[in-house]
């Protein structure tokens, strides 16, 4: 997981061209409301860049605010799919 956790760090500092460093985004970051960068079509490009990363597939009807709400449910989120495919 730990591993996850990094890599979706990575995605949201290079995607969103957040100025924090991955070790200022703990499991418990707040995100969706939080950062001004993370607006409707910052989720579409996160989105986006999360599928292109780890291989997997978000359905529109998966992605919601409470994906979004903390750095560490967009983590487990994303180990879910990752477990599922």
């Amino acid at each position: 997981m730990t591993n996850t956790l990094d890599a979706v760090r990575n995605v949201l500092i290079e995607t969103l061209e957040l100025t924090q460093h991955p070790a200022d985004l703990h499991r418990d970051t707040p995100l969706f409301g939080a950062l001004p960068e993370l607006d409707s079509f910052g989720v579409v490009q996160l989105v986006a860049e999360l599928e292109e990363h780890f291989d997997i597939t978000i359905d529109d009807e998966e992605f919601g605010a409470e994906l979004f709400e903390t750095v560490g449910t967009l983590t487990d989120f994303v180990d879910a799919k990752r477990a599922s495919a």
